[in-house]
């Protein structure tokens, strides 16, 4: 069902039509009514013109708004565009044009272009999307019969310049309102403001006149942008303002008398007004004229209890009154007749009370009071009171403490109800509330009060605390002290069994995972920060610092013996292999600054990578020599070591 809008009380954007208006949509015969004078005179958006003074009839057009389909394109071309092409492959190129009622549907669009739907609350109504032809031409035409001589209409359509805001040097549509090929009105540049504007004009019929044609013409050229959606294309009789004052609900009494309604008539439109009343009997679905009600003035004298909704048409002549497409609608008015006698029946639990008549009952039986209504009208309300046993009703309740200390994941679980008269609420003090069983969660621990309280007022009060657990810690220890080269091993003890430890920085940090006693190998002064998580999430944090005392310890002999007895016969530097990475480089020079030896990149301790004594396999004779080596550490530092060194032979 597709049901368009003419009011701002009706519809999101802002139509500016003065007047009520009834829109059957369809397939369901249901009008949409306007029922608030401010809805009438809404002040009009600064695109469109204020083109009609007073009410507006039903649309002629009865396909002006294109229709409603579950299908995102109308499947056939319903020929109403002469010289444009009709397009079921979105997006329409230049000359083309669709029904469609979803834009975003389309396999793609354009560079520029808003994925839009139609300008109502139907989300399967359908719009016409248009790509302006190069050249000037009419992209809607209809002729229009039946119509009567003398009489002020509204030609009107809705049209959205479906290129974005920010996209620039675009050509923006410009669209001519033709009657019977005469331009009447013209929109000029319809702005890239992200919104359907409505455009239109009133014309007069000369007398004789009956039929019309009513065009519509794209004046801009093609090219890049003048690319349009069109939507809700009205043609309507206007007339004066037709009211039925005051605007708001008419309320009497069953008991009283009768209530004239008038028909204001505001505008000199109709100098010989026609009118007919009509009434709805399903809420403003239909209309039925009212036999002989054509005056000004309608008595309503209908007093049996309920709402009556009344309307009248409006026109300049008896024959013109007859003819749909030559009146005009006026607003809706509501008479709502307030019943005299009220009878029901309540039921209350026992032990409560039920004020009724400034009196506090309980017990079982008739009660009878006459009240005075807002209105002023004389109530006479009947109570049947019925009183039932209270049952002691009971519940299961179970409480969730939260998972971690502080956490607010805690629940109370409300189950197995009974002894109660269901439906049963159950409140919780402080907000929330349920319907029967169910749970309360997101707690924190405390104390809580739990309500039950069922269909006649048995009650139950309840009191369940949650218990915060325990809270989490983690102890390191003290801090520690290591030399360059060692490692620890770091047992972490927590009051909760650890299901993983984590820790800032991870330098130098071994171990398998999940890890929960890490190898701390630091090779400078560190502080550790650990979080240890518990297998249900909860944390806890401590900090360790472990001083790094940075000893670098070689050993490099200051004399050797080459003399094949298993004793000092080689040169090298010895240190703890934890300690050096590897010794990048060795030189051995005799007394007069020569090279008698070279190694390279060989790990400390390696007695065969050292120095023999021999230079070119040749034994050297005794004596002093100088030594330099570069040795690289375990932290990736490097430091040199030169002295003096005797050969003895």
């Amino acid at each position: 069902m597709k049901i368009r809008r003419f009011f701002k009380c009706h519809k999101k954007n802002t139509r500016h039509w003065l007047g009520s208006a009834v829109k059957h949509s369809r397939g369901s015969g249901k009008p949409c009514l306007t029922l608030s004078l401010w809805c009438l005179l809404l002040a009009l958006p600064a695109a469109a013109q204020q083109i009609c003074g007073g009410n507006l009839g039903e649309n002629i057009f009865t396909a002006g708004d294109f229709g409603s389909g579950t299908t995102n394109l109308l499947p056939f071309d319903p020929g109403i565009a002469p010289g444009y092409i009709y397009t079921l492959s979105p997006p329409p190129n230049d000359g083309l044009y669709t029904i469609t009622n979803n834009m975003a549907s389309w396999p793609f669009l354009f560079p520029g272009w808003l994925a839009i739907t139609d300008n109502s609350d139907d989300p399967n109504g359908y719009m016409m999307v248009v790509n302006a032809s190069y050249a000037p031409g009419a992209f809607y035409e209809q002729t229009v019969e039946g119509l009567c001589d003398n009489t002020l209409y509204v030609f009107s359509a809705d049209i959205f310049n479906i290129i974005s805001t920010p996209t620039p040097n675009y050509i923006k549509p410009n669209v001519s309102f033709l009657l019977n090929e005469q331009v009447r009105y013209t929109t000029g540049e319809i702005p890239q403001n992200q919104q359907w504007n409505t455009h239109g004009f009133t014309f007069t019929t000369a007398p004789g006149e009956t039929a019309v044609k009513l065009t519509l013409r794209n004046n801009a050229p093609g090219g890049i942008g003048n690319d349009l959606a069109l939507d809700n294309i009205s043609f309507r009789a206007c007339g004066p303002q037709a009211l039925i004052l005051p605007l708001e609900t008419a309320n009497i009494c069953e008991d009283g008398e009768p209530i004239a309604l008038e028909a204001t008539i505001i505008g000199s439109q109709y100098p010989n007004p026609s009118i007919q009343w009509q009434q709805s009997s399903n809420q403003g679905a239909t209309w039925s004229n009212i036999p002989g009600a054509a005056s000004p003035s309608f008595l309503h004298t209908q007093l049996a209890a309920g709402y009556y909704y009344y309307r009248y048409l409006l026109a300049n002549s008896p024959e013109n009154l007859a003819n749909a497409k030559c009146r005009v609608i006026s607003n809706v008015k509501v008479v709502y007749v307030q019943p005299k006698l009220f009878n029901f029946a309540d039921t209350i639990c026992e032990g409560l009370l039920y004020p009724f008549g400034g009196s506090m009952l309980s017990a079982r039986g008739t009660y009878t009071h006459t009240f005075l209504s807002s209105l002023g009208c004389d109530s006479i309300v009947t109570l049947q009171l019925e009183v039932v046993p209270d049952l002691d009703g009971t519940a299961d309740l179970e409480a969730v403490a939260p998972t971690c200390y502080g956490d607010q994941d805690g629940a109370i679980i409300v189950s197995n109800l009974r002894a109660f008269y269901p439906p049963v609420s159950v409140s919780l003090a402080g907000g929330g509330s349920l319907l029967g069983e169910g749970s309360f969660s997101n707690l924190g621990s405390g104390l809580y009060q739990l309500s039950f309280s069922d269909r006649f007022g048995c009650a139950l009060e309840v009191a369940i605390e949650l218990e915060n657990p325990p809270p989490m810690y983690l102890d390191l220890g003290p801090d520690r002290e290591i030399k360059l080269a060692q490692s620890l091993r770091l047992p972490a003890l927590s009051n909760y069994p650890l299901a993983a430890l984590e820790w800032m920085p991870d330098y130098q940090v071994f171990c398998a995972l999940p890890c929960l006693s890490p190898l701390l190998q630091p090779f400078e002064t560190t502080v550790y920060f650990f979080t240890g998580t518990s297998p249900a999430g909860c944390q806890a944090s401590d900090t360790l610092t472990i001083r790094v005392e940075e000893l670098r310890e070689v050993f490099i002999p200051n004399a050797f013996s080459p003399n094949e007895d298993g004793r000092n016969d080689r040169l090298t530097l010895f240190a703890a292999p934890e300690l050096v990475r590897e010794i990048l480089h060795a030189q051995i020079f005799d007394r007069w600054g020569g090279l008698v030896f070279e190694a390279r990149n060989f790990p400390p301790n390696d007695l065969s990578r050292g120095w023999d004594g021999r230079f070119k396999a040749q034994e050297l004779p005794a004596g002093v020599f100088a030594y330099h080596f570069e040795v690289q550490f375990i932290d990736g530092r490097v430091a040199h070591y030169s002295g003096a060194l005797h050969l003895v032979r």
